[in-house]
């Protein structure tokens, strides 16, 4: 199966390690508008043989035998390039956020749908064992019905150095800066805990939601203005009546890259915790039975289960659309629209 890649950033050579790792999957070309980010990733991948373009335009033209393409280019292209992917005629595995607003996760939704092909988001941490078990468990209803959710994104770059410096290096600039296509802390990483969330306990009905900037850092730096959020707190209410509460910061120190989220239902509860390393990845914490009233927890290892970029592949092998697709995508990407409007506002809104 052949593989094509937009966009040469840093998660670009996951893409490539984790497509290339599969049996029968290769990466044939990239492409990118960035003639020195091409040249980096080229001569970083010199034993792969790919085929390097200055466009997705010369690579749509020169390569025709593609089975899906990775699209990492940065946000704001997310659409523009998705929508020429599509309307070439390929499956398309893109990056988070599908879209830098509702309205253009809805037309790349419709092209998905009116082309009939593939579509999946790389919401990366769909592919914790743990947190597939815990959403096998809620939906079954062993654990009753949600009442209670907590949910939290801890990271702490803007407070340590352990991927260096952020007042020196663009990759960290620009998502301190809307001007260049950020929309903050919930942008970038409240998508990932406001789709773990959802894909678990359920839509979100209404929603009160506290952005901060902390203008501390300074207001410019180089060419970034810095003025995109840094954290949020949201208030939630959920279509089966639980409520709770997602939050996430970049000012967590002691955690480099923390995603909790327990859940409390009628018949028990259950909680994970995914750390940097992945060393929790498969490990769920669940309270139920007689351990009730022990205040007791059991651990339970889960066995692995497939990444995205397994899905995708699988998906184009059956025609059988996997999850998280576009549609899941957009309901994110509504949702941090609300937020952004609720924060305005100052009060509640429905989704």
């Amino acid at each position: 199966m052949k593989i094509g890649i937009v966009g040469t950033g840093n998660i670009s050579s996951r893409h490539l390690d984790e497509f290339n790792n599969m049996p029968n999957v290769n990466v044939e070309a990239v492409c990118d508008t960035n003639q020195k980010n091409l040249e980096i990733f080229l001569s970083n991948n010199k034993d792969s043989d790919i085929r390097g373009y200055l466009s997705l335009e010369e690579m749509l033209e020169k390569e025709k035998t593609f089975d899906g393409i990775s699209n990492t280019t940065p946000d704001k292209f997310h659409k523009e390039t998705t929508l020429q992917i599509l309307k070439s005629g390929y499956n398309v595995f893109c990056e988070k956020p599908l879209a830098e607003n509702y309205s253009d996760a809805k037309d790349m939704v419709n092209a998905a749908v009116q082309s009939k092909k593939i579509n999946m988001v790389n919401f990366t941490y769909r592919e914790s064992s743990a947190y597939q078990k815990l959403v096998q468990l809620l939906k079954s209803g062993e654990i009753g019905n949600p009442r209670h959710v907590s949910a939290c994104y801890y990271q702490s770059w803007l407070t340590s150095n352990k991927w260096g410096d952020w007042r020196e290096e663009d990759k960290w600039l620009w998502r301190l800066s809307t001007k260049h296509g950020s929309n903050g802390a919930l942008g970038d990483t409240g998508v990932h805990i406001f789709d773990f969330a959802v894909n678990a306990v359920g839509d979100i009905k209404e929603i009160c939601t506290d952005l901060k900037t902390y203008f501390d850092k300074g207001n410019k730096i180089k060419e970034y203005t810095l003025d995109a959020n840094d954290g949020f707190n949201s208030l939630v209410r959920f279509e089966n009546g639980a409520i709770g509460t997602i939050t996430n910061t970049r000012y967590a120190t002691g955690h480099a890259n923390s995603l909790i989220l327990e859940v409390f239902c009628t018949k028990g509860a259950l909680k994970v915790e995914l750390d940097e390393e992945r060393t929790k990845w498969s490990t769920l914490h669940i309270c139920i039975d007689e351990n009730i009233n022990k205040m007791a927890w059991d651990t339970i290892e889960c066995p692995k289960t497939p990444s995205n970029y397994q899905n995708f592949i699988e998906s184009i092998k059956t025609n059988l659309n996997m999850q998280p697709d576009f549609y899941q995508g957009a309901k994110i990407q509504n949702i941090i629209d609300k937020c952004i409007e609720s924060n305005e506002i100052g009060r509640w809104v429905d989704i």
